[in-house]
């Protein structure tokens, strides 16, 4: 009895450390949900869920967070398949992947809805994956965003 309760406790350790690793490498990644901060009024702008399928990460807005934001409004400046659809559900990241040995994910597309145009996305998790720096370029030229983690 007492070496099947020492057994029984080891595996409970080994079980919750295994759940605290896979919990910890969940978070250094882009998959969940997020806030995009506003570069003018570093305040919230949007919450956008990332998510994966088939190794390829798509996000959505799912709501706006800007004090008196208009919750109907639509992509009026949108040129694509997204022209006049309304931004809450709007999906704004297509096509990532991670780049191979590295927690960095490319290669896909950022849509900004203000404007309509599209950029070349690179997503980084940074600080244990409680933030991801979002970069959306054009050639050369970019922009980095730091967006936060939604617990």
């Amino acid at each position: 009895m007492k070496h099947a309760l020492r057994t029984l406790g080891r595996s409970s350790l080994l079980a919750a450390g295994l759940l605290l690793a896979a919990s910890a490498w969940a978070q250094m990644t882009p998959v969940g949900t997020w806030q995009s901060i506003d570069d003018q009024t570093n305040q919230p702008r949007t919450e956008v869920v990332i998510s994966e399928q088939g190794g390829v990460l798509s996000g959505r807005i799912t709501r706006l967070l800007r004090p008196g934001a208009d919750q109907a409004a639509r992509c009026t400046a949108c040129t694509d398949d997204r022209k006049d659809q309304p931004l809450i559900g709007l999906e704004i990241i297509r096509g990532a992947r991670q780049a191979e040995g590295r927690a960095v994910w490319e290669g896909g597309r950022i849509l900004d809805p203000e404007d309509g145009r599209s950029y070349t996305l690179r997503l980084t998790p940074i600080e244990e994956g409680r933030k991801l720096q979002v970069r959306g370029s054009i050639g050369p030229f970019g922009r980095t965003q730091t967006w936060v983690r939604v617990q």
